[in-house]
């Protein structure tokens, strides 16, 4: 499997910066950059992408709503140029409380913005003059303008990744995206993802080996059972917000991801106390079960066995966000994740 982590800066730069470059040293894969409601993600690649010279760097991701599918293109040609062909572009539709509520644009039909997104970049990369009707974009609009292309050089090699969790969005990933970022996966529910995303690609006549699959989770090590009941203990009110805080009222994916997953149940009560306000009763009610099926916690021996499980159910590149305190600590945890992961075979 190869390795990458996500980084996002919306404090203590310094560290992060300084985390990345010693992740780089200890032979980590990949890097991709979030955004989210903090940092944007172009600014932090423009910089690592200097500042690297092995590390594949990724956006992670940028959001679908609040730049233009050009813009966007423009962002990748420059990053890949400036990094020497060492970028990919993560896109994701986020969700209407991010795009909505704090870029007061409309979250209106993600799935045809995403295909429609998708096939305007690619245009961009071709060095094609850009000429698209579709539903949620016309280009150029009706009047005296004219099709135009980049001045940039055409690059089609960048890859494209698309972060999806729902079922339709699954299922297009599959169809035209060169590669997967998931994240709230349980290896043992994988088919509430690969069903659709291998519809997809049949729709498109590809295969898995067509699609590069990246899938995140937190890796901490435990050193005996009694610091493993502490660490999943704390874990508890963080699966609590994905399950029952992201999103809107109504739109949650995380949610929706892990009913699909066999936890419906528990996510409905875990809703239902965090939208009244009661954030400890909805921690209460996530089990053990889920905090360890869902992150790579565990003693050395539990997150290596964990891991091979990852790699047999078909995960390309695993994302690490390691646990620590201080930046000697997440390196030192990230080394032991990479010498575990280097043990498997393939």
């Amino acid at each position: 499997m190869r390795t990458a982590t996500t980084v996002e800066v919306s404090a203590d730069w310094s560290g992060t910066r300084d985390f990345v470059l010693e992740a780089e040293k200890l032979g980590l894969d990949e890097c991709w950059v979030a955004e989210a409601w903090g940092s944007d993600a172009p600014s932090v690649l423009g910089y690592l992408a200097a500042r690297t010279d092995r590390l594949r760097l990724g956006s992670g991701i940028m959001q679908l709503g609040v730049r233009t599918p050009v813009a966007v293109a423009q962002t990748a040609l420059t990053l890949a140029e400036m990094s020497d062909g060492r970028f990919s572009l993560g896109l994701g539709p986020s969700g209407p409380q991010v795009v909505e509520g704090l870029h007061g644009v409309p979250f209106a039909k993600p799935f045809t913005r995403m295909r429609e997104t998708v096939e305007i970049i690619r245009s961009a990369f071709a060095g094609e003059k850009i000429s698209f009707s579709g539903k949620a974009f016309q280009i150029p609009l009706p009047g005296e303008s004219r099709p135009m292309r980049l001045s940039s050089l055409p690059n089609e090699d960048i890859p494209i990744y698309l972060a999806s969790l729902s079922p339709r969005m699954l299922e297009l990933t599959g169809e035209i995206a060169d590669g997967w970022l998931g994240t709230s996966f349980v290896p043992e529910g994988a088919d509430a993802y690969f069903r659709y995303l291998d519809a997809g690609l049949a729709k498109a006549g590809r295969r898995r080996s067509d699609l590069v699959v990246c899938q995140g989770a937190e890796v901490a090590f435990a050193a005996d059972e009694d610091e493993l009941r502490t660490m999943v203990g704390g874990r508890k009110k963080e699966l609590a917000f994905s399950l029952g805080g992201m999103g809107s009222a109504s739109t949650n994916f995380y949610h929706d991801a892990y009913r699909r997953q066999g936890w419906a149940d528990v996510a409905a009560q875990v809703w239902e106390r965090w939208q009244a306000g009661d954030r400890d009763g909805a921690a209460a009610f996530v089990t053990d079960e889920m905090v360890l099926a869902t992150t790579l916690i565990g003693t050395e021996d539990m997150v290596r066995e964990r891991l091979r499980v990852w790699h047999a159910k078909g995960v390309d590149t695993v994302r690490l966000y390691p646990a620590g305190d201080t930046l000697d600590a997440r390196l030192t945890t990230l080394g032991r994740a990479l010498d575990a992961i280097r043990q498997i075979p393939g």
